[in-house]
């Protein structure tokens, strides 16, 4: 049954606001005060209290002032009947609240009781632990993770149909309730493998944000194509060297491109993410922002060029940092560099809503991902759509926080890997690059 957060108010005839410091501490209730995003949520919830009194007769003006009885002609016999009248007030004092917020399920759970037994994925093994285990959890802004949460719960899996509804209906709670109803309703696991290993490694993905040409033309010469005809008849189709040299490979894609690169390494970019917004100047001089989303693949084999150029003692630094510097020092040997990684996605456009942020691209799961509160996942070792608490302290970032399971990709297998998404744009292209660190994870899952 749900049950109620009510804030009592202390009887005043002013009907003042309740401060910070009284009886209920509201600024640790709302989150607390400050502006920091990374301690702080981002709405704030007021409360206020309307406070019925009734007034005085007016006859009551005209009482002379009681310190001229003879009752009160001793200091005891004043003090007495200060405390009888307040005592008196306050039994007579009508509060009622003019707003009382009522979330779902956001009693105090207990930290004792008997733990179950664990359970075992197809490439995992969840082990039940306390909530005290999870770092971070009093400090993270729960209400940043709670729309991706919620898109999440647009296309639930059955063990969290019955929870969805309650989820929606505490988007806009306090993060001290959104934090009691988890703390409620689920039971926190670690995820280890099947040989009980508890560290594994975080990477990250973003979106690129790129400028391309509806038409060829001077400085923008590289396609991106929407998938063939017959794709799905010839497995794997062609390679990537064989579309860039082979007459058959070329016909079979004449007429399927969508838009043209400036870069053929902004290309391989692509590819790898899998998706991008791109400014698509088109033939009528126009510019708009549209999405190129993961249409399918040649079902070629991806194969790491950053690898290449280790193996080939060409590089020591194998972020994207470092391949492009490679790459601006070695220009007569990029098709030689691409044509390692024989896979290549084929994107079809999707046009964005109006506004100024547009939603992220959709991840395995059908929803939108969210930047830092999406990640991708094994599906053999955590379901999509399932909460994560994550855990990586590394040279890139240092990250306790919420997270949903959202996303999957090629590179990311075994019971304790991710993949963050950052977001777009370049300084989560940054990011992306260079985040390779331990990773610790915990599920949440329906008690």
């Amino acid at each position: 049954m749900p049950s109620a957060l009510k804030v009592a108010k202390p009887c005043s005839t002013e009907g003042r606001l309740m401060r910070a410091d009284q009886s209920l501490d509201l600024s640790a209730w709302s989150g607390g005060a400050g502006n920091s995003p990374l301690e702080r949520p981002a709405n704030m919830v007021h409360h206020t209290i309307a406070i019925n009194t009734t007034k005085a007769n007016k006859a009551s003006s005209k009482i002379k002032p009681m310190r001229k009885l003879p009752l009160f002609s001793s200091p005891a016999a004043w003090a007495a009947w200060v405390v009888a009248a307040i005592v008196g007030s306050l039994a007579g004092c009508s509060v009622t609240p003019s707003h009382q917020a009522s979330w779902p399920g956001t009693s105090s759970p207990s930290e004792t009781g008997t733990l179950p037994p664990p359970l075992m994925q197809a490439q995992s093994r969840w082990v039940p632990v306390r909530w005290s285990e999870l770092p971070g959890l009093d400090t993270d802004p729960l209400q940043e993770a709670w729309p991706a949460w919620q898109q999440s719960c647009l296309r639930p899996a059955p063990a969290w149909k019955t929870l969805c509804p309650e989820v929606h209906q505490l988007a806009n709670a306090p993060v001290t309730a959104q934090r009691q109803w988890m703390r409620q309703n689920l039971q926190p696991y670690r995820v280890e493998s099947r040989d009980q290993r508890t560290d594994g490694l975080l990477t990250a993905y973003y979106e690129p944000v790129l400028n391309a040409s509806r038409q060829p033309r001077a400085g923008f010469s590289v396609p991106l194509y929407a998938p063939p005809a017959g794709l799905a008849q010839r497995k794997p189709w062609y390679t990537r060297q064989e579309m860039d040299t082979w007459p058959a490979a070329k016909a079979a894609l004449r007429g399927k491109e969508l838009v043209y690169l400036a870069d053929p390494v902004d290309a391989m970019v692509l590819h790898i993410q899998g998706s991008g917004l791109i400014n698509v100047t088109e033939s009528d001089g126009r510019q708009r922002l549209v999405r190129l989303a993961f249409a399918g693949t040649n079902d070629q084999p991806y194969k790491s060029i950053g690898r290449w150029l280790l193996d080939q003692g060409l590089i020591r630094d194998a972020s994207w940092p470092g391949i492009k510097d490679w790459i601006v020092r070695n220009p007569s040997r990029v098709n030689e560099l691409l044509w390692q990684n024989p896979r290549v996605v084929f994107f079809k456009e999707e046009a964005l809503p109006p506004g100024n942020t547009p939603p992220g691209p959709k991840g395995a799961q059908g929803v939108p991902l969210t930047a830092g509160r999406s990640i991708a996942v094994d599906r053999g070792s955590i379901p999509y759509g399932t909460p994560v608490w994550l855990r990586s302290q590394g040279p890139q970032t240092s990250l306790d926080k919420l997270v949903l399971a959202q996303d999957t990709g090629t590179a990311i297998v075994g019971a304790v890997r991710a993949d963050y998404y950052a977001g777009s744009g370049t300084a989560a292209g940054e990011l992306a690059g260079r985040m390779k660190q331990p990773l610790q994870l915990w599920v949440l899952w329906p008690k």
